[in-house]
């Protein structure tokens, strides 16, 4: 299996080093453009760089990645763009970021939650796979059928993950009609979040929202969910990450598996466990974005010692019994 994976600024090169010695697994290296809201929060996660010198080292980094021969997707992929949705000037904007990132470093794909904007694309950069973002919860044919003039792939919605069944009739019909299908596999969100759309827009705008004086600190339905005791007894029902021991069982339904990496606090970790162990032990979530294992403690949800049934129809976790582990507060 080969995998997408989330570009983030790290204060040492060592996660960029982590996905060259593995790019023979790297399908492609997907990264927000600053200037741009997006589907996550700010890429300058490394606090010891000053905002010219984080641009300089994420264009080395991309650089790198591409003289590597690893493909480079670009993510125009937050939920609300706000009065600019629409404006000439923002398309005017989006044309000259992506000629520049093609023209410096090649680019071989775009992610993007707006119509529009996939449709900006494939009128003038016919020779960029346009894919439909995960966060637009596309889980039907018809979703897929909806939009199709405007993307050339999609990604799954995440609570098909588990289901083969579904999945396969996604796939044929993407075969049929010239179209890629990919799927999220550590995704932390809740299935069927309600919340979702909200904290996906709030994302989108959270440079201009830190800056306010704000009456409420919003850290996500899923936490406060699963720091319910009385919750974690559904956790497997409530959530569809895949497991690093079950990449495997994608091979043939998926070009690739995409990585959530661009905020976790240990991307290495992510990237070891499913490219190069193909196995993990310790808590779930550590591997999952949103990361719960915090949130679920004193508990922790030890990977490997979750159980699985695997049918042509379904994938199915068990076996919390044994794999929910209460330490010492």
């Amino acid at each position: 299996m080969k995998f997408s994976i989330g570009y983030q600024l790290t204060s040492t090169t060592d996660f960029l080093q982590t996905i060259i010695s593995n790019k023979d697994s790297i399908y492609e290296v997907y990264f927000a453009w600053d200037g741009f809201a997006n589907g996550r929060n700010t890429t300058y996660i490394a606090r010891d760089f000053s905002e010219w010198d984080a641009q300089k080292r994420k264009m080395s980094d991309i650089r790198t990645l591409s003289e590597n021969g690893i493909k480079l997707n670009l993510l125009f992929n937050a939920t609300c763009y706000g009065a600019e949705s629409l404006s000439k000037s923002f398309f005017e904007s989006i044309g000259n970021t992506t000629d520049f990132v093609q023209s410096s470093f090649g680019l071989s794909s775009i992610t993007t939650t707006s119509p529009l904007i996939a449709k900006f694309i494939k009128d003038n950069f016919p020779d960029i796979d346009v894919r439909a973002s995960v966060n637009m919860s596309i889980g039907t044919i018809d979703g897929m059928e909806y939009i199709e003039p405007y993307f050339d792939s999609f990604y799954m919605a995440r609570e098909l993950n588990r289901d083969f069944t579904a999945i396969k009739r996604l796939k044929k019909w993407c075969d049929d009609n010239g179209k890629g299908l990919f799927a999220l596999a550590n995704s932390g969100c809740l299935n069927n979040c309600s919340a979702h759309i909200f904290h996906d827009n709030l994302v989108s705008h959270e440079n201009d929202i830190r800056k306010m004086d704000n009456g409420y600190v919003f850290r996500g339905i899923c936490k406060e969910y699963l720091s319910n005791p009385k919750h974690i007894e559904s956790i497997f029902d409530v959530t569809n990450f895949i497991r690093p021991e079950d990449v495997n069982l994608y091979e043939g339904l998926f070009p690739a598996l995409k990585l959530a990496t661009r905020v976790s606090n240990n991307p290495i970790k992510i990237l070891k466990a499913y490219i190069e162990n193909q196995k993990f032990s310790g808590s779930v979530f550590d591997l999952l974005e949103p990361n719960h294992t915090n949130t679920i403690y004193p508990y922790l949800l030890d990977n490997s010692k979750i159980k699985k049934t695997v049918t042509n129809e379904r994938l199915e976790y068990s076996g919390l019994e044994s794999a929910l582990i209460r330490l010492e507060e």
